[in-house]
């Protein structure tokens, strides 16, 4: 299994579009920066933080996450996400993601991502797949 220090940070920008709204997304019917779209922008900066540090063949795949959020974001602003690698147990990760717009806070985010073997990963799902 790779490295993956507690420490790794990685920022990510998102400029909210209507695609990304809770209308567009069906978690509202409000034209702003849905709760889904805002965690899979967190999920993405887990995700790339620690890119760098896995070894061929192997990834990570969110299982868990707690998010807040706390502020509406219209079309057209943009948002960041600062993650940031908490812990490391096994071949388990725990991040801490907060995303603001302007400085503000917009969001805390509390995630859990697995270490797997990618081609195992894979291999099982295509098993378990119906016929």
């Amino acid at each position: 299994m790779g490295r993956c220090d507690p420490g790794l940070k990685l920022d990510r920008e998102l400029r909210v579009g209507h695609e990304q709204t809770a209308e567009a997304l069906g978690s509202g019917d409000v034209p702003v920066l849905g709760t889904p779209a805002l965690l899979a922008l967190a999920e993405s900066a887990c995700v790339e933080a620690i890119a760098d540090d896995l070894p061929d063949g192997e990834t990570s795949v969110g299982t868990w996450a707690e998010i807040e959020h706390l502020k509406a974001t219209p079309i057209g602003r943009t948002v960041c996400a600062h993650a940031t690698l908490i812990g490391h147990h096994g071949r388990r990760l725990e991040f801490k993601v907060s995303v603001e717009q302007d400085g503000e806070p917009v969001a805390k985010i509390s995630h859990r991502r697995v270490l797997v073997d990618r081609a195992r990963f894979l291999e099982k799902l295509a098993a378990s797949a119906p016929a």
